[in-house]
């Protein structure tokens, strides 16, 4: 009987053993329209054997047991886990992932995974930035995350970018982190190298990073290497941009007319000149090309990974002669060696910038809506070879050719970011890691303008040089220690403590000279020479503690603290300190909700603080104006005088966000979506008040903690995602709100005037007040315009010889019969009720389309080239509605249908801001649509992992009452004072790009 078991139980062992025989596996892993997926991962479930796919996306894996379970996975796609059986070939489709509650995503000094988030963060991916050929890596943003505002501007030149609308008045731009590099801009990075970007929107997202946070952050993270076969892949696009809107002006024959009635008679002047007919528009705008071309390689294995990118970028600008050129190259690697891990990230970019000109106070707009038509642009007889205005002409417009073309500025530019870290595994779960990180830049301003004369107008009998020389650098040493683990199986926490050694340091030389005897030579010299420089240092010490629990990643909980110090502040208040504590609840894991329709119900609030210190360095003390001269014993002799006044006293701008999230996904993330009310506070906001004149400073200002502000909003995020059958598709949109309000101010101060410069007619019209928002329009309310004497006397009383019939009709809201600056109020917002973005994305086996749609709501724009087309101050080229102005006939209006004022009239129709020139700035516009073909094929296929053709359109349809060239407009000046007024910026042009996307 013994021997009979032995027998069974021997015969039992070699069936498994040959059940158990291992095998090969082999087969291919494409996506879902059927592409090969190179470096995809194959493992077998529990076990170290695994494998990756190559070029081709195929792989093959032995010593596999027909038991074994293996996992096909790859980045942005959902897993799959197939049982071996029988098969010796496995083909798999990965389909594109939904499902968001696993996806990490970077915070501050780490990440997390979303399901475990508790603050208000948007994030956009790779997809998406690709979907759409943008040229700064913050146009990726427009439209797609809820909050986030950005105004794009002239070639060169970084996108305005604000988050949850204006809760200061100085720099509001956000914080940007590129792997973990704090930066001021993106503009040195190539959109081809992002694998992500999250927008940070809240204290508890936002504390960790203290002074630097308080307009938000925006973390950039680069594309590394995947473990896998080496990936070399190649984008490029052609196309071209131009701008086909125009003001409409006076052509020669129209703008005679209305100069004789202007007391002028140029018909004589025009003949000479042929009777020209000059559209100065069509002269300053062009059809400019656009060209990229970027080429990247990364690879990995088990211990190590490596990309490296190169890209050449040129823009040709739809104005004449601007333009930017850029050289970028990225180098990211990493290396692990036991529990040790090092790595380094290094972007560096060379740039070329050909900028819009001005001269005279003016834009190049501005010159051209103005100039004479009948003037012609060229004249070999004048010096420089350009026509432009004599004293016979009657007006002093400039030729913008000749400003724009004549001589040359060119900005060159030079930036460095990366940084070098080490990570050591201490104990499990227990990490000690060292960043140092750099941001360097250089930038060099070169202009050179050869003597001209164009006329009696304009002449300058010498060449001129300047040249603004600066660079900065800002190093930040991070210590850190982290532990993570887990309780009981349930219990996660995780904990940080940084210590954060932040430096800067800068120089400007500012040098300019002229040269009376040839055009030939563009160099500085001692000859009526001006030269200057300045310098700067600055320091701040962070200490930082972050801790988040959670259990089993139902109840969640998030402190943070950080403690800073800031060299732009006196001794008396150096010290900030800023925290924040989140709670989440995620109620979809609760038993109750198990068989609901909620893949992801996610409850979370948070409350905390950030803090402020972006003003200049050394404005807590008193600076001295030079190149003042005092009659001293007789003679004149140099001195100096105040400058700016000090304030020992300044103190941080801190601001209280407190924010109400809901997340919620539906039918496993077919259906997703976010909902956010936040209401911030920001107390002791920085400004710099003017000073008045009898404490000696002419042109000085004294930074102040002058107010208090809220801010307060709604955000709303839907998405719908179809990727079942040959074809998919999706749509996202979101919307998002914010009102802002100042809702005290410093003692003694009752309100405060600022905005752009001043010119002509346009005065500081942007104010500060409390119960408004901040640095609303302030200015007359019109009301018609006055018809007859009668009508002029019932406001004003008989008499008075300033106003007369044909003038515009004031509102005296004072009732005392004079239009003053009593009399001003209110006139527009420059702040939108509402901004939204709506992305559609669709495929059809190899065919992908995409639909991109922007826009703002309910904001106001001050047009001032309304008021250069319209105002009639004095003789000046102007629009056709001019035309139709007020004539006025012994006392009357004789056209009383009229809405424009009379031509040359009373110094009130033009010299104060009305809101004559504010208009709806409202627009819906048509950002981008893309359709791309991927070709298939053994031809391809053989050759290519991935080839895709693409046609791509941006701003080809723009819905807006407003009458300007681009309702897109920013900051006059670069100051959150400005914002909302045109001064005839550089607008937005349509383009048309072929592109090419190839993975060999």
């Amino acid at each position: 009987m013994k021997l009979k078991f032995a027998i069974i139980a021997l015969v039992m062992i070699c069936t498994h053993d040959v059940m158990a025989q291992s095998k090969t596996i082999q087969g291919v892993v494409t996506d879902a329209a059927g592409v090969p997926l190179p470096g995809a991962g194959v493992n077998i479930l529990g076990s170290k054997n695994s494998a990756s796919t190559d070029f081709d996306g195929k792989y093959f894996l032995k010593d596999v047991k027909t038991t074994d379970k293996i996992t096909f996975s790859f980045v942005g796609t959902v897993s799959q886990t197939i049982t071996v059986g029988n098969q010796t070939s496995i083909n798999v489709k990965l389909v594109e992932s939904t499902q968001s509650l696993n996806e990490v995503v970077v915070v501050a000094y780490g990440t997390q995974k979303r399901a475990k988030v508790t603050g208000a963060i948007s994030v956009v991916g790779a997809k998406e930035i690709a979907s759409v050929p943008i040229i700064n890596a913050e146009s990726a943003l427009q439209g797609r995350a809820a909050g986030v505002t950005v105004i794009n501007g002239a070639p060169g030149s970084s996108p305005t970018v604000s988050i949850r609308g204006l809760s200061t008045m100085g720099n509001s731009s956000p914080l940007y982190v590129i792997d973990g590099v704090l930066t001021g801009n993106l503009s040195g990075l190539s959109p081809n190298d992002i694998e992500t970007i999250s927008v940070l929107k809240d204290a508890s997202t936002t504390a960790l990073y203290g002074s630097k946070a308080f307009n938000g952050v925006i973390i950039v993270t680069t594309k590394k290497g995947k473990k896998g076969a080496g990936v070399l892949t190649f984008n490029t696009y052609l196309g071209s941009q131009s701008v086909s809107k125009r003001f409409d002006v006076m052509n020669t024959q129209q703008y005679l007319q209305y100069a004789k009635d202007l007391g002028s008679d140029l018909t004589a002047r025009a003949a000479t000149f042929g009777n020209t007919n000059t559209n100065w528009q069509d002269q300053i705008f062009q059809t400019g090309l656009m060209q990229d071309y970027n080429l990247s390689f990364s690879n990995g294995t088990d211990t190590s990974s490596s990309r490296y990118s190169a890209e050449y970028l040129k823009q040709e600008g739809s104005i004449i002669n601007t333009g930017y050129e850029r050289y970028s190259f990225r180098a990211n690697n990493e290396q692990t060696i036991g529990k040790f891990t090092m790595g380094s990230n290094i972007g560096v970019s060379f740039n070329k910038t050909n900028p819009e000109r001005s001269a005279g106070g003016r834009t190049l707009l501005e010159h051209a809506i103005k100039m004479a038509p009948y003037l012609p642009i060229y004249n070999a007889d004048n010096l420089g070879g350009y026509q432009g205005p004599s004293a016979a002409d009657g007006q002093d417009a400039e030729n913008p050719v000749r400003v724009q073309n004549l001589g040359n500025q060119v900005i060159n530019g030079l930036s460095i970011i990366g940084n070098i870290y080490g990570e050591f595994e201490l104990y499990k779960g227990l990490k000690l890691r060292s960043q140092v990180s750099l941001d360097y830049y250089t930038r060099k301003d070169h202009t050179f303008v050869p003597s001209f004369r164009d006329g009696s107008a304009h002449s300058q009998g010498y060449s001129t040089t300047n040249e603004v020389n600066q660079f900065g650098q800002t190093t930040v040493f991070d210590n850190s220690l982290s532990y993570k683990t887990t309780i009981a199986e349930h219990h996660n926490i995780e904990a940080i403590g940084v210590v954060s050694k932040i430096s800067g340091k800068g120089q400007s030389i500012n040098a300019s000279s002229r040269y009376y005897i040839s055009n030939e030579i563009d160099q500085l010299r001692l000859q009526d020479a001006n030269l200057s420089s300045n310098t700067y240092e600055e320091n701040n010490l962070g200490y930082i503690a972050r801790i988040n629990y959670d259990y089993d990643e139902k109840y969640l909980v998030a402190v943070s603290g950080r403690r800073d110090a800031s060299s732009r502040f006196g001794a008396n208040n150096r010290w900030g300190n800023f925290y924040s504590v989140a709670l989440g609840w995620n109620i979809a894991k609760e038993s109750f909700m198990k068989n609901s329709i909620f893949s992801t119900l996610k409850l979370r609030a948070s409350n905390g603080t950030t803090g402020n210190d972006r003003i200049d360095n050394y404005r807590y003390s008193a600076s001295l104006a030079a190149n003042y001269i005092y009659p001293i014993a007789g003679a004149a002799a140099a001195g100096v005088t105040l400058g700016d006044a000090p304030n020992p006293d300044l103190k941080w701008e801190s601001k209280n966000d407190r924010n109400i999230g809901l997340d919620f996904g539906i039918l496993d993330e077919k259906f997703t979506g976010a909902i956010e009310y936040f209401n911030n506070k920001s107390s002791d906001i920085l400004f710099a008040v003017p000073l008045p004149a009898s404490v000696g400073s002419v042109g000085g200002n004294q930074i102040v903690n002058i107010a208090d502000v809220k801010t307060k909003g709604f955000e709303l995020s839907l998405g719908y995602n179809d990727r079942e059958g040959d074809f998919t598709w999706s749509a996202t949109a979101n919307l998002g709100t914010s009102k802002n309000e100042v809702v005290s101010l410093a003692p003694g101060i009752t309100s405060v005037l600022a905005g752009p410069v001043p010119r002509a007619g346009l005065e500081n019209f942007s104010r500060l007040e409390v119960g408004q928002p901040l640095f609303y329009f302030y200015g007359l309310q019109t009301n018609g315009i006055y018809k007859n004497q009668a009508e002029v006397d019932a406001v004003f009383g008989a008499g008075q010889t300033a106003i007369k019939p044909g003038d515009i009709r004031f509102v005296d809201r004072d009732n005392n019969k004079v239009i003053n600056s009593a009399d001003k109020t209110n006139i527009g917002n420059p702040y939108p009720d509402f901004t939204y973005g709506l992305n559609l994305t669709a495929g059809y086996k190899n065919f992908d389309f995409n639909c991109f749609i922007t826009g703002v709501q309910g904001n106001d724009i001050f047009n001032a080239p309304l008021f250069d087309l319209q105002g009639m101050q004095r003789l000046f080229n102007a629009s056709t509605d001019v035309i139709g102005r007020s004539i006025v006939a012994n006392g009357v209006v004789t056209n009383p249908s009229a809405t424009l004022p009379r031509a040359l009239g009373a110094n009130q129709n033009w010299a104060s801001a009305s809101d004559r020139y504010v208009e709806d700035g409202s627009y819906t516009r048509l950002k981008n649509i893309t359709v791309g073909y991927t070709l298939s094929g053994n031809s391809y296929n053989k050759y290519f992992s991935k080839m895709r053709l693409y046609l791509s359109a941006q701003n080809l349809i723009t819905l807006t009452k407003y009458s300007g060239l681009d309702p897109e407009v920013a900051r006059a000046d670069g100051n959150a004072n400005s914002a909302g007024i045109d001064l005839g910026r550089y607008p937005q042009p349509k383009s048309v790009i072929f592109g090419l996307d190839v993975t060999f």
